[in-house]
């Protein structure tokens, strides 16, 4: 008779920013499938999602991977039900209106890597700052170039775990990097994002790091954080038509503000209109500008207005449950109108 490990990874109740939970069920004789995951249940007294004389939340399973750092273990993604079985209302995973799997996302998360001794971005030194912004970007060499074993190996166990991972780099500040996702379908593409972040942050146990989601935690002349969501569904890949790619860029303009309220805290820190962002208070479009709200790709350009477009507000700690679902609803109503 064999036994599995079963790690049971749910969003809190926290708000804005939800945080990552997990706990371990022993199986036996597991299949190693995700309908094989039975219904589990949580104290959400103790996560800000129930009172403590009603206190049991349910664990729905929705998709499930190899634990790449465990033997005979599997990591098991969920969704938070009330005990009636109805969503939660912290799960906006179910709010998503893509049944189908038409939308395809692709997620650039950013962060930095902190020292939790110093409490400070990897290169930087106590007292100080290390040099400006202009050399760390993909740079190589260990002056400029600060935790590569840790993102390296998080890559790996990734991979392995079987996540549709596109790409790391360095980025422009230091101590400052970046991972890609891609996925087809909302809710698979938001489950994957959760997931590398689960394996990033109990990665960072053994370091002696941990990772700071905070859009701009070094305040200053430094790039802040954000998870660009490149998003496409069938009309985009297939439109052909640049007068179609303005309608849907304009139906973001009159919902802005409904956007920003999903896109991550203290995004006004990082969305100030310097370091490769848009204001806040502004909405612009525009062809392969990084500036603005909405970036369209110049290969969407030069491959007859087929392809995708790049929504650059995010930050690095907003939800993707909640970016790819407010998204999908913004080009829906452009396609209806």
């Amino acid at each position: 008779m064999s036994k599995s490990k079963l790690e049971y990874i749910w969003l809190d109740g926290y708000e804005p920013t939800a945080n990552l939970r997990s706990k371990t069920k022993i199986e036996e004789n597991f299949s190693g499938k995700l309908e094989d995951c039975p219904m589990w249940a949580f104290d959400g007294s103790s996560t800000k999602q129930a009172e403590g004389g009603s206190s049991d939340c349910l664990l729905k399973p929705v998709a499930i991977f190899p634990d790449p750092a465990r033997k005979d273990a599997y990591l098991v993604m969920t969704e938070v039900l009330s005990p009636d079985g109805t969503p939660h209302p912290s799960n906006a995973r179910a709010l998503i209106d893509d049944e189908d799997d038409d939308f395809w996302f692709g997620f650039e998360q950013e962060y930095f890597i902190m020292d939790t001794h110093t409490q400070l971005p990897l290169g930087f030194p106590v007292g100080g700052y290390p040099g400006p912004q202009g050399l760390y970007y993909c740079s190589v060499g260990g002056k400029n170039t600060h935790g590569r074993d840790i993102v390296e190996e998080h890559a790996d166990l990734c991979i392995e775990a079987g996540i549709n991972f596109e790409g790391i780099n360095q980025e422009v500040a230091c101590g400052q990097w970046e991972f890609q996702i891609f996925a087809k379908g909302a809710k698979t593409a938001g489950d994957h994002v959760w997931v590398a972040r689960y394996l990033l942050d109990r990665l960072t146990e053994k370091y002696g790091y941990y990772i700071e989601y905070h859009p701009k935690p070094i305040k200053g002349d430094w790039n802040g954080s954000g998870m660009h969501a490149n998003f496409s569904n069938t009309t985009l890949r297939t439109a052909g038509s640049k007068d179609v790619y303005m309608k849907i860029c304009e139906a973001f303009r009159p919902v802005t503000k409904e956007h920003i309220e999903v896109y991550g805290e203290f995004n006004d820190q990082r969305l100030t209109g310097k370091h490769e962002t848009a204001s806040i208070n502004d909405f612009s479009y525009g062809i392969s500008d990084r500036g603005a709200s909405i970036r369209i790709p110049i290969m969407t350009v030069e491959k007859g207005w087929k392809g995708w477009l790049e929504d650059r507000r995010p930050a690095s700690n907003g939800d993707p449950y909640k970016i790819a679902g407010r998204i999908v609803k913004t080009v829906k109503s452009a396609q209806l109108n």
